[in-house]
């Protein structure tokens, strides 16, 4: 299974998570719900996550740099603009490639 740089919502706390996995956006999600990573987490504060976008990448290295990329933005519009426009989606995964 390829690498992928996921984001995750939770609408009680109305806040994004943003991860990376090379198990599957679907599994991971699952582990984030039921408190898997353990209860001081963040993502343990609630278990309604549910998958806002997720991001394919060339391998592990290449997810890691986007979640960085995406982190360092600091900006719910940004996601939220990640989710809308292919094209910005396009340009961090050419920025975070090499």
């Amino acid at each position: 299974m390829a690498a992928e740089c996921y984001i995750i919502y939770s609408p009680k706390l109305n806040r994004f998570y943003v991860g990376v996995t090379n198990d599957g956006v679907a599994e991971r999600l699952l582990r984030h719900n039921n408190h898997q990573y353990g209860g001081h987490r963040y993502t343990a504060k609630t278990n309604d996550w549910e998958i806002y976008i997720f991001l394919k990448a060339v391998d592990y290295s290449h997810a890691i740099r986007m979640e960085r990329k995406i982190k360092s933005m600091k900006s719910k519009v940004y996601i939220k603009n990640l989710k809308k426009y292919k094209e910005l989606r396009e340009k961090l995964y050419d920025q975070t490639r090499t």
